[in-house]
């Protein structure tokens, strides 16, 4: 069962959910509209490697706006902080913005339960596109969850800003 934007609202009201800022006006028929931050990290080694850490290097992106290229990977963030304790939350690009080719969140738009924190936003897009801090970016729907709940815990909780890859946290020792 989804939750539909009136339920969203006063989920968020009464602390269900959990969505900072809140802005009424970004509440959709069955979802929230989420913005995108003004810092982006890009990683920096021509090659990544999924066993080590990766270095990156931080952009902010200017009011006048900030040209995304197709042969980078972008991270970015949301503006908003969102979570919930009691819903599923899962984030998908807005349509509007997959228009103008850029994809957003293609490979984990799940959310767990439990999570609270800014959103970190994977970007690629097909052509270069400038975008802006603030441009509204994807949209966040929210589940109801059957069986018993165990809370997120896990290593990128209460994140602020784009956060880089760990999936070689998990796999130290695992060679």
């Amino acid at each position: 069962m989804i939750l539909t934007g009136p339920e969203i609202t006063e989920a968020n009201a009464d602390g269900r959910i959990a969505i900072a800022p809140f802005r009424a006006d970004q509440v959709n028929p069955n979802s929230y509209n989420v913005r995108l931050g003004d810092t982006l990290l890009c990683y920096t080694d021509e090659t990544i490697d999924a066993y080590r850490p990766n270095p990156t290097a931080e952009l902010r992106i200017p009011d006048e706006g900030y040209v995304l290229r197709p042969e980078q990977l972008y991270l970015g963030h949301t503006m908003e902080r969102v979570g919930s304790d009691h819903y599923v939350p899962l984030l998908f690009g807005r349509s509007s913005v997959g228009r103008l080719g850029l994809f957003v969140e293609i490979t984990a738009p799940i959310g767990d339960i439990g999570f609270h924190g800014q959103w970190t936003l994977m970007l690629s897009p097909v052509r270069p596109l400038r975008v802006y801090p603030g441009m509204k970016i994807g949209q966040v729907m929210f589940f109801v969850a059957l069986g018993e709940v165990d809370l997120y815990r896990g290593k990128y909780q209460s994140s602020e800003g784009p956060q880089e890859s760990r999936y070689w946290h998990d796999r130290v020792g695992a060679r």
